[in-house]
């Protein structure tokens, strides 16, 4: 079975859908939370859901997911050091971490054996104005960091022992000036790297080397549609699991960007857009790479769309209103289904 869910900010709750082999959304449940709630992370075995709650007192509550269904059940909500935009688990699912776009910090927090998120972090970093995401290499020695203001993406070497976070050399990677570099993505392959960059509307890849735990910018493409006009608004990028697309969610125009992706090389090719929900802050693409579900803030709803696994274009199957401001989508397949 294949569960969706969807935070809605405004409504303060979480949606859990399912979706079945032809798109189709069924309403699971919609789980109250305790504040507005925005970033999601899963734990890497598929049994918690981390919910980060924006309005104070800032902090996480854990859910456990039930293994035939995927409905929550509530475990515990923790303090977070400060209003988290990006929640993500490192490999093991032993540490939390967080980034800050208002309190300019990120945290690792240590998650117990029950998935509950424990109350004191084994790091609080400052960093430049807006941390905006922040994840992990695929052998979890590496930590990345996107930083909306200060034009960079911050490289850190990940103790999983500890849970502490030393820069590496060098410590950060710059982008053009104004970019601001939101998301970050590893590529299936593990070679590569993708960011998309909110505010000049690009998508940015780098070839990751594994040994050393540095990035290299290797290619960057448009992710705005022909002949757009006004200020970009790129949100979210995600990659199909079998590493060939890579999508990108933009809010001023209501698209979807869609790029041919190079594991090796990270080179990109624009395959074009598709009209979406209004101000697509967040999306998300299935297990099995068939389908792609985004939500609009504006719409209060979310649309599944099948991948053409030939070109790479989107196609809409079904559309379903969900809470007020859906603004961040999560999928996975059940681990007892």
């Amino acid at each position: 079975m294949t569960v969706v869910y969807v935070s809605n900010a405004d409504s303060r709750e979480i949606s859990v859908l399912r979706l079945d082999a032809t798109g189709g959304l069924t309403p699971v449940a919609a789980v109250p939370v305790d504040g507005t709630v925005m970033p999601l992370a899963v734990s890497p075995d598929h049994r918690y859901l981390y919910a980060g709650l924006r309005s104070e007192p800032f902090s996480v509550t854990a859910f456990g997911i039930e293994p035939t269904n995927g409905r929550l059940i509530g475990l515990r909500s923790t303090l977070l050091p400060d209003n988290m935009a990006y929640l993500s688990t490192d490999r093991t699912g032993r540490y939390l971490f967080g980034a800050s776009y208002s309190g300019d910090q990120i945290s690792v927090q240590p998650i117990a054996a029950n998935g509950t998120v424990r109350p004191r972090p084994d790091e609080v970093i400052a960093t430049a104005p807006h941390a905006h995401s922040i994840v992990v290499d695929p052998a979890n020695r590496f930590v990345f960091v996107a930083v909306l203001g200060g034009d960079h993406v911050l490289q850190y070497r990940f103790d999983a022992a500890s849970g502490r976070l030393t820069p590496n050399r060098p410590a950060a990677v710059e982008t053009p000036l104004g970019a601001g570099p939101r998301h970050l993505v590893f590529h299936p392959s593990g070679r590569v790297v993708l960011a998309c960059h909110e505010l000049d509307g690009t998508v940015q890849s780098y070839l990751f080397d594994p040994p050393i735990g540095t990035l290299t910018p290797a290619m960057s493409s448009s992710a705005l549609p022909q002949g757009f006009s006004g200020s970009p608004w790129v949100s979210e990028l995600r990659v199909t699991p079998d590493g060939r697309y890579l999508y990108v969610s933009e809010r001023s125009s209501d698209t979807l960007a869609g790029l041919r992706v190079d594991g090796d090389t990270g080179a990109l090719e624009p395959i074009g857009h598709t009209r979406t929900e209004a101000q697509p802050r967040g999306f998300a693409i299935d297990p099995s790479g068939r389908f792609l579900v985004a939500a609009g803030q504006k719409s209060h709803a979310v649309t599944s769309y099948a991948i053409d696994p030939a070109t790479g274009a989107l196609t809409a199957v079904h559309r379903r209103t969900v809470g007020r401001n859906p603004n961040w989508v999560e999928i996975i397949d059940l681990p007892g289904a």
